[in-house]
């Protein structure tokens, strides 16, 4: 089955929530004004199989809810990642962020660019959001940086 990578339209809010609550991810922040920047990956019948979101500042974007079904391709992975890029780059961004405490993930995302960096190294903006101030609290977190 040919999956289909799309933006996320205000139809899509509750499928959204309800695919990351299954995927037991948070959805502070996940409203109808920031679904312009959140990619869905969909299969054919138009079920949601994986997504990616942004949160957007106006130079930089921290990513988040990356969430993929089993059984989907890591070329489709890439490309939900490459997407992403290009709409940062639409939106006139600098430089992309992401934060995981998955250590095994690392190479998955040096391998698309992002560089490891400090906490104290990210934008001050980010403490403007309830999702960010979040993951800052998290213990373990690593953070990554992509520039664009």
């Amino acid at each position: 089955m040919q999956a289909v990578i799309r933006k996320a339209n205000q139809s899509d809010l509750a499928a959204l929530h309800e695919f990351l609550t299954r995927a037991k991810l948070g959805t502070d922040g996940l409203t109808a004004e920031g679904l312009e920047y959140f990619l869905l990956l969909e299969n054919e019948d138009g079920s949601i199989r994986g997504s990616l979101g942004m949160e957007a500042f106006k130079d930089y974007g921290m990513l988040r809810s990356l969430v993929v079904s089993p059984g989907q391709a890591d070329k489709e992975i890439f490309m939900l990642f490459d997407q992403m890029i290009k709409l940062a780059k639409e939106k006139g961004m600098k430089s992309l962020f992401l934060a995981t405490n998955k250590r095994v993930a690392l190479p998955f995302f040096e391998l698309m660019g992002f560089q490891k960096i400090e906490r104290e190294a990210l934008p001050t903006e980010f403490t403007d959001s309830e999702h960010i101030r979040h993951v800052l609290n998290v213990d373990n977190s690593l953070f990554l940086k992509f520039s664009l």
